[in-house]
């Protein structure tokens, strides 16, 4: 298992985030991956490198100029006005919702925050842009490296990505690096890919990308949105549109399901992408299905993810991990990297 590492995923590193009405310490920190590398090195499961500076282009074919053009100068922007804001996180406070205009660009600062997002829970930080962009060139890079011939290949970054669409962040993601590993596959030529979300939470971004598409078929296995985040997406009738009718998959489960049951419904994504005929797999790894985990409901346990690498590896198909969620931060690095060499095994 080849891993490409996000050397530069620290740059950020919010303070505080908006949850559940209070301001509180993030719960996405850069621990998160710093213990899954630790643990990888610790048993040896292939080599680690650093990502090939991808350049925009990978970016710009799943998000919009503007949105890039956004995340790129909003640091500095924030800074100018207030140079006291140097010292504290950039969080949107006003939304464009239904009724309202998001064609137009508004010049203020807090507008443009507004348009560009989905929640108060995901800081902008001095080091966001920098720590995305990387993050996504290891997702491009462990593309390449499956549509050149390997048989897996491991992208690990923070901030995470799933939650972002294509002109907007949330959920602690700014660039979805599962959608751009997927586009990088196909602009390898590739036919068809898969993305299977595996995170507690429902992949809203991935979903609407490519949810007029029949080239990409995606499947999610997550927590039922009508009580879980992100609420507005996620439902099982959501199949699709256009092209992409049929080609969405989801597969919501309520607060408390256990291995076995979550295990079925793996079973039944997994069959479907089969059925898909995909060309290769990106699994959106998140490991906030774990039992301890702190903002999720699910009850994996870390030998469970031995046996979901197995089932992942029993596809037969080349595969990009990219990781997502997962914030029980002490037994993340076990279980990550328990997936990984499950599938390292069974491959």
């Amino acid at each position: 298992m080849i891993t490409v590492y996000n050397h530069h995923h620290a740059l950020h590193q919010g303070k505080l985030e908006m949850f559940r009405g209070q301001l509180v310490p993030c719960f996405e920190v850069p621990a998160r991956a710093d213990d899954v590398l630790q643990e990888l090195q610790r048993r040896q499961l292939g080599e680690v490198l650093a990502p090939q500076d991808c350049g925009l282009a990978p970016l710009e074919r799943i998000h919009s100029p503007r949105y890039l053009d956004f995340l790129a100068g909003a640091w500095a922007e924030w800074v100018a006005l207030d140079p006291a804001n140097a010292e504290r996180d950039a969080l949107p406070s006003v939304w464009p919702v239904r009724s309202f205009r998001s064609d137009v660009l508004p010049a203020n600062f807090s507008a443009r925050m507004g348009l560009f997002s989905m929640d108060a829970g995901t800081p902008l930080t001095s080091g966001t842009w920098a720590a995305a962009y990387a993050g996504a060139c290891c997702a491009v890079t462990a593309a390449q490296m499956v549509s050149g011939g390997a048989r897996s290949a491991f992208s690990l970054s923070r901030p995470p990505g799933h939650h972002a669409g294509a002109d907007f962040f949330g959920g602690y993601c700014f660039l979805n690096n599962a959608a751009i590993a997927a586009q990088a596959l196909r602009d390898a030529g590739m036919a068809k890919v898969a993305v299977l979300d595996i995170d507690y939470h429902h992949g809203n971004g991935t979903q609407a990308i490519f949810y007029d598409r029949a080239d990409v078929f995606f499947a999610s296995v997550h927590g039922d949105p009508h009580t879980e985040y992100p609420f507005y997406l996620g439902y099982a009738d959501e199949t699709g549109q256009g092209a992409g009718l049929g080609a969405n998959l989801n597969l919501p489960l309520p607060r408390g399901t256990g291995f076995a049951r979550w295990r079925e419904a793996l079973a039944l994504a997994l069959q479907r992408i089969a059925l898909s005929g995909a060309q290769a797999l990106v699994v959106s790894l998140g490991l906030d299905t774990f039992e301890g985990d702190p903002i999720s409901g699910f009850q994996l346990r870390s030998e469970d993810y031995f046996r979901v690498g197995e089932d992942l590896a029993a596809t037969g198909l080349p595969t990009v991990f990219v990781f997502e969620g997962g914030y029980a931060v002490n037994a993340l690095g076990t279980n990550t990297v328990n997936v990984l060499e499950g599938y390292a095994q069974r491959a």
